[in-house]
């Protein structure tokens, strides 16, 4: 098996969810063999806004020939990972280079878990929602949109509401009795606005 590890690994991030990887080729002499292409090995310490530790799966990527660099895609944005980088001839794989960490930026998240919307009033509607499963960063705000739908189906003015990022229910007033809402629920983080989920619901008649 090839006796040398590949030097001077460099990781240079690009976006949340992509990096690129390059390092020095080895001696050709300390391959042994016929040198089939380099292989990264890396993966996923830990989550930056969660500070869970979880069972961590190794990705390889395999770069044929004598290529000194290559692409990771598929990066979970505002995560740390870790990476080495090894030769490979036809016996086998090399040593590895040593660990090199990096952090991905954070990005958008995904959107709110859930958005419930109970006790309707005459004027009034509550509503309740849970965060993103991938917050993907940290959250600054949820943004609601809502308007009013009337019977022909056509969409009234949309009101905008910024709520902050630690709240998880909402008392709505001052709507119109007997309406239907649209509403549509986001989360932000410094990046911008993940996908929102829509529902709807309505007030009620008379008390």
């Amino acid at each position: 098996v090839p006796m040398v590890a590949p030097g001077n690994v460099q990781v240079h991030v690009i976006n949340s969810t992509l990096a690129k990887v390059h390092w020095d080729p080895v001696p050709l002499k300390s391959v042994r063999g016929h040198l089939q292409g380099y292989k990264v090995y890396y993966w996923k310490v830990q989550s930056l806004s969660r500070r869970s530790k979880r069972h961590i799966e190794k990705k390889i990527l395999t770069f044929r020939g004598n290529k000194t660099f290559g692409m990771l895609p598929g990066l979970e944005p505002y995560s740390s990972y870790k990476l080495n980088v090894r030769v490979v001839n036809g016996k086998g794989e090399g040593p590895a280079s040593p660990d090199k960490v990096f952090k991905t930026p954070e990005g958008v998240p995904s959107s709110p878990s859930f958005l419930k919307i109970t006790n309707p009033t005459l004027d009034s509607l509550t509503l309740e929602w849970g965060s993103p499963t991938h917050p993907n960063g940290v959250l600054t705000s949820y943004i609601l949109k809502f308007q009013p739908i009337n019977n022909t189906h056509e969409l009234g003015p949309l009101v905008e509401i910024r709520i902050p990022a630690n709240e998880s229910s909402l008392i709505l007033k001052n709507l119109n009795y007997s309406t239907r809402y649209k509403f549509y629920f986001n989360a932000q983080t410094s990046v911008g606005s993940g996908s929102q989920i829509t529902e709807e619901a309505v007030t009620i008649m008379d008390e």
